[in-house]
């Protein structure tokens, strides 16, 4: 069964003024539908078709060689994208105050200094690629790290619970080179509802 692009769960507008309503129609539209379809034609009649995204990412080593690198690129892309626009929501933000809250400030001592490491793992993510909160799949403890590309925790067997697209396309129009900029206005549209609930699953 083929992936489908997901709905996004608000407007494209929602999340104005931190994210523009274009960049939101370009990324989900264009990018997101991009990696969604490319998944797909890399898939079809294999023994992969069927299976859920996770458990692909998961095992990228059973992937055939030969689409391996179009699954690990638009898989993660699909997958990424996906999680993403859960993450935000319009009326976001603020510092956590669920069970996730209390492991980020016992972690990183308080959510200021969460915020100005999780910035640092986006800016400092040379070229394209993603900041991510994992809880690390040998420990079970909470760290910040950074993939390139469309890479993904999963694939490392850690469990991602936010992450931000620093891909150019994800702010470009809006904040062109200011990458940090923009990274400050995504703490203002966190969907910690969701966080909460991917930390505790």
């Amino acid at each position: 069964m083929a992936f489908k692009l997901p709905e996004l769960p608000y407007s494209y507008d929602a999340l104005e003024p931190h994210i523009d309503a274009r960049t939101m129609e370009i990324h989900h539209g264009k990018h997101h539908n991009g990696y969604t379809t490319k998944l797909n034609s890399a898939i079809e009649g294999t023994d992969l078709d069927g299976k859920s995204i996770e458990s692909i990412l998961g095992d990228l080593n059973a992937v055939p060689d030969n689409i391996r690198t179009a699954v690990r690129n638009n898989g993660g892309g699909f997958y990424n994208h996906k999680l993403f626009w859960q993450l935000m929501k319009g009326d976001g933000g603020g510092a956590p105050t669920h069970d996730v809250g209390t492991a980020i400030t016992d972690t990183f001592g308080s959510y200021d200094e969460f915020k100005a490491k999780f910035k640092a793992a986006g800016t400092g993510q040379f070229g394209s690629g993603w900041g991510w909160l994992i809880v690390n799949g040998n420990t079970g403890k909470l760290e910040i790290t950074s993939t390139a590309n469309q890479d993904n925790p999963i694939s490392q067997g850690h469990k991602p619970i936010l992450g931000v697209d620093v891909w150019e396309h994800a702010y470009y129009l809006h904040y062109q080179n200011r990458r940090g900029d923009y990274l400050d206005h995504f703490f203002e549209v966190i969907n910690w509802d969701f966080v909460n609930e991917l930390y505790t699953a």
